[in-house]
């Protein structure tokens, strides 16, 4: 048996369910022994972060047992598709780590599935239903009371199978009738009410063009794709879990006609999906907020989808981390956002390089350092990695610090910039304020200070204990920029809470603020796209794809302030 198999009984306490339910599978050889997973996105969005749950869970479940993992995009539904979301899908999969075995589409199988219904109509197992949408619903019934009967249930073989060649012929139009599967209408399971198997749709396909009128519904398509292709372990998330006995029995259909296949069979299992609090996750929604501009796209950084976490500066490795924090489980759970800031804060902590910026500049004259004189002063990249050494940073007379580090009339707990008071600029030297200047409105306008030569890091006296440390940039030395504050997009933990209130009302006005007169150390301009930094004292900030030269373009990931942990500290 291999390694990975030989699993020790301390490290499969720490297995989550599936990973128990596949190991028992390849210890017991079903399917062959072997692992075949598929992740089965609709290509009618972007994904986001429940996505990710679901990539991490279908990618690494094979990865981690050998087995092989294939893309298969869902594109029964060419009314929402389109080839945008495809690439955006392939983009941040990649992007997480993962590499599929196979690239396949539900349309690969559009044949297949329309033999098969015809295989269903023939065996007295399927019917072309002429009645509406509501009619279908209202026979239905209900969990407790059973449905009725169409009255095209009954339908001559020979009558529905020339309907329905004529579904795929233009000949009929949409809504006009369905092919539904003959099963029970008196189930207590709704799902098997004769549920609608294909319909008409006069909209061009983004793969097959015209050549298709009649399209198999998801219930339908699933799990034959699944058997198509040879998967063995069809992982979906737990909403899913009453279409299981559904999928269990087109699969034992579509078998009768296929002996040829032996014991193989597709299994679908089940696990929670992601829900966040300030989020919604629902596609349609997301793609209204798009829609009506109420963010700038869908890698808007207040989004919650993939691209929209990485361009606010998320790792991979953070939403790994926390993927392995909340871990799959059958009950459903809403997680606090603060976790998914924890994971991500976590991660760039240990990785991302400390350099200074300040978001709401005022000058700092030190009124004792000589005119013109230039000193570079060392400062670390990160503390946390000794190995990603030093830069240089100028410090000059004339610097700029932040608005807020300054009280000309200070509580006694202020242990920032206020006349009479040290305080240690980092990297650099002690200063003691000595007053300050106010423009003709009574604002302050200019800090004044004096340096102690002798308190520059490795001189006698800068070991010398003083309460507050700012940061601050040159003024002659440091460049502009453009910070865009970013908070949750809603204000409220459940926007779906109340069905009555339109959750677009809950958007959190303070989700987005820019801030155009920031000033960064020089040292950023040579920063690439994306790239993670903390602006020491105010949080974790990346540099926008949206950057150019003398445009720089910083969102903030996080800040500095970790609640997640405090709320650990407590319980």
């Amino acid at each position: 048996m291999s390694e990975e198999k030989n699993i020790s009984e301390e490290n499969k306490k720490s297995l989550n369910f599936i990973e128990v339910q596949v190991e028992k599978d390849l210890a017991e050889g079903v399917n062959g022994g072997r692992i075949q997973t598929r992740f089965p996105p609709e290509p009618n969005g972007y994904l986001h972060i429940g996505h990710a749950k679901a990539i991490c869970m279908d990618f690494g479940t094979a990865l981690k047992y050998g087995g092989v993992c294939n893309l298969r995009f869902d594109d029964t539904n060419p009314i929402k598709e389109d080839v945008e979301y495809v690439d955006s899908i392939m983009e941040d999969i990649r992007w997480l780590g993962y590499r599929w075995g196979n690239v396949y589409y539900a349309s690969d199988y559009f044949q297949q599935l329309w033999d098969f219904a015809v295989a269903l109509i023939k065996a007295d197992k399927a019917y072309i239903d002429e009645q509406t949408s509501e009619q279908i619903a209202a026979q239905k019934g209900t969990p407790t009371k059973p449905g009725t009967a169409s009255p095209f249930r009954n339908r001559p073989t020979e009558e529905s199978l020339e309907l329905f060649r004529k579904m795929n012929t233009g000949e009929i139009a949409e809504g006009q009738m369905v092919l539904r599967a003959k099963i029970d209408m008196a189930n207590p399971n709704m799902h098997f009410r004769d549920p609608i198997i294909y319909r008409v749709i006069n909209t061009p396909h983004h793969r097959t063009g015209t050549a298709w009128k009649a399209y198999p519904m998801y219930d339908f398509a699933h799990g034959q794709s699944d058997y198509f292709e040879g998967v063995t372990h069809s992982i979906c998330t737990l909403e899913f879990e009453v279409h299981r006995p559904l999928y269990d029995w087109f699969v034992d259909e579509l078998k009768k006609i296929r002996p040829e296949d032996g014991a193989y069979r597709p299994r679908q299992f089940e696990f929670n999906r992601l829900n966040l609090t300030y989020t919604i996750m629902s596609k349609r929604k997301l793609l209204q907020l798009v829609q009506e501009n109420l963010v700038s796209g869908w890698d808007d950084p207040r989004m919650p989808t993939i691209c929209g976490l990485r361009r606010r500066g998320y790792t991979p490795a953070s939403i790994h981390n926390f993927i392995d924090r909340i871990g799959y489980t059958k009950f459903e759970a809403t997680i606090d956002f603060a976790l998914l800031e924890h994971s991500v804060r976590e991660d760039l902590n240990r990785i991302a390089p400390r350099v200074s910026a300040v978001l709401e500049p005022i000058k700092l004259t030190i009124t004792n350092y000589p005119e013109g004189k230039v000193e570079m002063m060392e400062a670390q990249n990160n503390p946390e990695d000794p190995s990603a050494g030093t830069h240089e940073i100028a410090f000059t007379k004339e610097l700029y610090i932040e608005q807020n580090d300054f009280m000309e009339e200070a509580p006694k707990k202020f242990f920032r910039m206020t006349p009479g008071q040290e305080v240690r600029l980092k990297n650099a030297y002690i200063v003691k304020c000595n007053g300050c200047r106010k423009d003709e409105n009574g604002k302050v306008a200019e800090i004044f200070a004096e340096y102690d030569p002798q308190t520059r890091s490795g001189m006698p006296e800068s070991n010398r204990k003083v309460k507050g440390t700012l940061h601050w940039v040159s003024v002659e030395h440091s460049i502009p920029a453009t910070v865009r504050l970013y908070d949750r997009l809603f204000s409220v933990e459940n926007p779906m809470e109340n069905p009555e209130i339109d959750f677009r009302t809950l958007i959190n006005p303070d989700s987005l603020k820019i801030l155009t007169n920031c000033r960064v150390e020089k040292e950023l301009e040579k920063a690439a796209p994306l790239a993670h930094f903390q602006f020491q004292r105010l949080g974790y900030f990346n540099l926008d794809p949206d950057s150019a030269a003398g445009n720089l373009i910083f969102n903030r990931t996080v800040s500095l302030k970790d609640s997640w942990s405090k709320i650990q500290e407590k319980c």
